[in-house]
């Protein structure tokens, strides 16, 4: 039944997902009523929730523009769930902003199969990662990506090779305007930003830590499922499925150097998996298989929506 309403791109399912978003947004938001009373605050909240909106269908346009999608809704629906894995994201405007501007420079550095305005791309590309490391520093890893791509692509002009060390220097010259309009230190700013750790010990709840372990499960069952069907796909959509993958280890590879290390750092391997996931519900296969994924994947995003409120 659910494959059914999803697997059409229609503008019903678009605004379904968008009045979900808007029901678990506020139910988690609305266990407090503390922030209502802060004019600041509730422009954080919506900036979140614009912001969340917009990476989600993002990522929607990420995959129908390039062909990893048969022009379903899984993606977006796929990336409503994962977040609800960690509803604490909702809280955390400088990741969901980080994490949007990583999926802007994903949708460059995806499209640079094509070839054209391939140096425009790269720029773009690292000027939007260099952006999304000054609202959470470790971001700054994705540079591999666009690294990994111009190997793809474009590896023959050494001017693709320089054009991130200019997107760079433009990063430096808007993050120095901005630390002098607000005043503030840029060298306290840098190095508390710089700081790694590898413990995992942060957990206030068990239910936190079953949330994470359910979700490491999911990502292993669609990872295992892509490395064992990537041949069978088209041949030109190799190269923009490896930069998927990699995105997603990139991303778990942030979570696991952040230091201040929570589950919302996952929210960097959240577009790349639920794009993965959508390539995996859309293989031939028994619909009652597919249903069976999709209504465990529901019941175990509501499971641990729910027990983390």
């Amino acid at each position: 039944m659910i494959t059914s309403v999803f697997k059409k791109s229609t503008p019903l399912n678009l605004s379904l997902v968008v009045f979900l978003v808007l029901v678990f947004f506020f139910i988690y938001q609305f266990q407090s009523f503390a922030w209502t009373n802060s004019s600041l605050l509730i422009a954080e909240k919506a900036g979140i929730l614009a912001v969340l909106l917009s990476s989600i269908f993002v990522s929607n346009f990420i995959v129908k523009r390039n062909g990893v999608s048969r022009d379903s809704s899984f993606t977006i629906f796929f990336y409503l769930l994962f977040v609800l894995f960690f509803p604490s994201i909702l809280n955390d405007f400088n990741l969901v902003l980080s994490n949007f501007f990583i999926l802007l420079a994903m949708r460059r550095l995806i499209s640079l199969q094509s070839l054209s305005a391939s140096k425009e791309k790269i720029f773009d590309a690292s000027l939007w990662i260099f952006l999304a490391a000054i609202f959470h520093f470790w971001s700054l890893v994705y540079l591999i990506l666009v690294f990994i791509s111009i190997i793809f692509h474009v590896a023959r002009d050494y001017r693709n090779w320089i054009l991130p060390f200019i997107a760079f220097l433009a990063t430096v010259i808007i993050f120095g305007f901005f630390t002098i309009v607000f005043n503030i230190d840029s060298q306290a700013y840098i190095s508390s930003h710089l700081a790694t750790s590898y413990e995992i010990n942060y957990f206030t709840s068990n239910y936190e830590n079953a949330a994470l372990s359910i979700y490491a499960t999911v990502a292993l069952f669609f990872m295992i499922s892509i490395f064992a069907n990537l041949s069978n796909m088209p041949l030109v959509l190799h190269s923009t499925f490896k930069k998927i993958i990699a995105s997603f280890f990139i991303g778990v590879f942030i979570y696991i150097v952040s230091p201040h290390k929570s589950n919302d750092v996952l929210i960097f391997t959240i577009a790349p998996l639920a794009m993965l996931a959508t390539s995996n519900i859309e293989l031939p296969q028994v619909k009652l298989r597919r249903e069976m994924i999709l209504y465990v994947l529901i019941a175990c995003s509501f499971f641990a929506f729910f027990s983390q409120l």
